[in-house]
């Protein structure tokens, strides 16, 4: 069924219907175990209490988080998979609190919370956050996580948790000043509030992958990791448009960056953001094929998941009630409710040039042959 959204609600900025996705790679893949993670976790959610009510509840379980996982580790291991499920339902409550547009989540509120939530994944028994549910079941996710990672995977994760909290800080000090950022200090951080290395860490757990350091943190693989974060971030901001359309001031949206930067309105700003993707798309797969070439075992699995990450976060996105029935524009969510996407196998971009985001452009220095402009 299409998006959602009760009779009366304010009208789309945007329009309810999406252009087509550019991904060449393959696509509609789900785990054969999807409903017994979401089973799982849902009694995990249950157990701890995380909701104070069936309203919050039900809204909380839209977000869909194993079907999530499901898509984006669609051969992993299970027990891995539910891990990261449940963190994934904790980090979107979490995430709504830190939810810049609210005006609830001040910077210093952010910074005191996210170091107290590391600290307490270094040290175990830090007695830091406040008692109450989310606090239990997040003592309980920190035990099992140091249980189940290996410490350098752990360090990578906690690495990530950091990344996530200081992006979520910038945002929250960009609504204290009263400013939207341009594009390329929004671009700066916008891979950090996505999650990209809290969510890689459990593929790569989920997937028995471990790159050798050297390799992880080498130029070339780190910038495709960052390009595929960026993608992931720009189908966000699209798929949750809507649903964060509400907010004064205006929420840290790409397209609202870019409708501010050219003069233009949210609608008028789509297709320049489906350029930027789907040149970040075309970086991807050159950079990809490139790293492929005499790639180990390890690399081409990592390079494989990445594909999936992608892949199954856009299906994603484009069925869960969270965004295909948001809640500014519903009284509980609708089952069912999609954003019905369409892919497409060429960019609507066919340009091979750097973005035109500064901190973006030692992602095509990385590559053997380096588009040159006016080439």
């Amino acid at each position: 069924m299409p998006p959602a959204y009760r009779k009366g609600s304010p009208p789309s900025r945007i329009g309810w219907q999406l252009p087509p996705f550019y991904w060449p790679y393959e696509r509609d893949l789900i785990h054969p175990k999807a409903a017994e993670l979401e089973e799982r976790a849902v009694a995990w959610i249950d157990e701890f209490g995380l909701y104070p009510d069936a309203t919050e509840r039900a809204w909380g379980l839209a977000s869909r988080s194993a079907d999530l996982v499901s898509r984006i580790a669609p051969h992993g291991d299970v027990e891995p998979m539910l891990l990261f499920a449940q963190w994934c339902y904790w980090a979107f409550a979490a995430d709504d609190w830190q939810d810049s547009g609210t005006g609830t989540a001040r910077t210093a509120s952010v910074i005191d919370q996210g170091t107290r939530l590391i600290r307490m994944l270094e040290a175990p028994g830090s007695h830091l956050l406040q008692p109450g549910p989310h606090t239990a079941g997040l003592e309980d996710l920190a035990a099992r996580t140091r249980a189940m990672l290996t410490p350098f995977q752990l360090r990578r994760f906690t690495e990530g948790i950091g990344e996530w909290v200081f992006g979520a800080a910038a945002q929250a000090a960009n609504v204290e000043r009263g400013v939207l950022p341009g594009l390329n200090d929004f671009a700066a951080t916008r891979i950090w509030v996505g999650g990209t290395r809290f969510l890689l860490t459990w593929c790569e757990a989920a997937n028995g992958i471990e790159l050798p350091a050297d390799v992880l943190y080498s130029a070339p693989v780190q910038a495709l990791t960052d390009a595929a974060g960026f993608i992931v971030a720009c189908d966000n901001d699209l798929f949750s448009y809507n649903k964060d359309d509400h907010h004064e001031p205006l929420e840290q949206n790409l397209l609202n960056v870019l409708a501010r930067e050219h003069g233009r309105t949210p609608a008028e700003a789509l297709p320049v953001a489906y350029a930027l993707r789907d040149r970040a798309v075309t970086l991807f797969v050159r950079l990809r094929e490139q790293l492929a070439r005499g790639a180990g075992e390890q690399l081409g699995r990592y390079l494989l998941a990445l594909e999936h990450w992608i892949a199954g976060d856009t299906e994603y996105h484009n069925r869960a009630p969270r965004y295909a029935s948001p809640r500014n524009r519903n009284t509980l969510p609708a089952d069912g409710a999609s954003y019905d996407i369409t892919w497409s196998d060429t960019p609507c971009d066919p340009g091979v040039e750097p973005l035109p985001i500064p901190t973006f452009a030692w992602w095509w220095q990385q590559l053997d042959d380096p588009p040159r402009r006016g080439r």
